[in-house]
């Protein structure tokens, strides 16, 4: 449980712990003409940090790392296993500052969770885990809790929920413009085509061609663009003159094509063209080619009315977040902290 202390008794226990130290290598030290076995220093606990008139200690840090370890333990590199490890430690040490700073802010705030609220958040992870009292006792054993640490635990979960719906909260505000200014963005977004049903010409050409075979192809692929467009059917035009062996007995079907499955300067053109449109010669590595879109599809997307509520909530979270590390930012500022890492 962390001690909140007063600014000379937060020194003179650092300083107690250090002459605890030093008294116990002194005692080790052998008298003058005598051998003794050097007694054998115990380090209960050391302080990591001091946020302001409290203290982080190093069981707490090493609590807080559990969950992490098994990652950084799957490097093989030692050098590298270390160098993340510490880089961990960092980053869990200054979140458990940000906590500290939050539940002092709370405090200074008159912020707190009773007893009731306590019994109804346990009351309730109980019945979502659908755990009787014998199972629930069990579980927390298993995790290395006894209910008096679990208590706590839950009890900073709810200061710091309730610091945050109180002090930072009220600083949010999402207008219904900026709701709809995200909902237009999205749907901008979702009328883009995502796939289109494609078929192709195809008028052959030799690895270099010659001016001559380039203007000849051009010349069939614009005249075949003006038979489609004066009314005849792209298939069968396509079984007419393309010379693609794979495709022209089926009409220069090539199916679906899905968005980023094409070349990209094909993919440009492509998914720009409107359904029933035909459009070349577009070049290509075996020669030039005439494309046609018989259908295209577009991602769906509810009404406004349907989503706004929901958008709302998201810009909320998001602007929450925002608040949230600006607000950090100046309790650190405010703040005397001492890193001893």
């Amino acid at each position: 449980m962390r001690r909140r202390l007063s600014p000379s008794s937060l020194w003179a226990l650092m300083l107690a712990a250090v002459l605890v130290v030093a008294s116990g290598v002194a005692a080790a030290q052998p008298r003058a003409g005598k051998t003794k076995k050097p007694k054998r220093v115990y380090v209960v606990d050391r302080v990591v940090a001091v946020v302001n008139d409290s203290v982080i200690l190093e069981t707490e840090l090493v609590i807080r790392m559990a969950p992490y370890e098994a990652d950084v333990e799957g490097i093989e590199d030692p050098k590298e296993r270390a160098r993340r490890l510490e880089k961990l430690r960092g980053q869990v040490l200054d979140e458990l500052v940000n906590e500290e700073l939050i539940f002092q802010a709370a405090a200074e705030a008159h912020i707190e969770v009773t007893a009731k609220e306590i019994d109804a958040a346990i009351a309730d992870i109980r019945s979502n885990n659908k755990l009787d009292e014998q199972q629930f006792q069990q579980a927390l054993i298993a995790q290395g809790y006894n209910i008096t640490a679990y208590r706590l635990d839950i009890q900073r979960q709810l200061t710091r929920v309730k610091a945050m719906n109180q002090l930072v909260a009220p600083k949010v505000t999402v207008t219904d413009d900026e709701v709809r200014a995200r909902y237009d963005q999205m749907l901008r977004r979702s009328e883009a085509v995502s796939a289109v049903r494609l078929s192709h010409i195809l008028f052959a050409l030799p690895e270099r061609p010659s001016e001559q075979e380039v203007a000849a192809a051009k010349a069939k692929a614009a005249a075949t663009i003006a038979r489609v467009k004066g009314g005849e059917v792209f298939a069968e035009v396509a079984k007419e003159v393309s010379e693609d062996a794979a495709s022209k007995s089926g009409g220069g079907e090539l199916g679906w094509i899905e968005r980023g499955s094409l070349d990209p300067q094909w993919e440009s053109v492509v998914f720009a063209m409107d359904q029933g449109e035909v459009r070349g010669p577009i070049s290509g590595p075996t020669g030039l080619h005439v494309f046609f879109v018989s259908e295209i599809k577009r991602n769906d997307m509810k009404s406004f009315d349907a989503l706004k509520e929901q958008l709302r909530g998201e810009l909320r979270r998001r602007e929450m977040d925002k608040q949230t590390q600006s607000w950090l930012e100046g309790l650190r500022k405010q703040a005397f902290i001492d890193v001893k890492l």
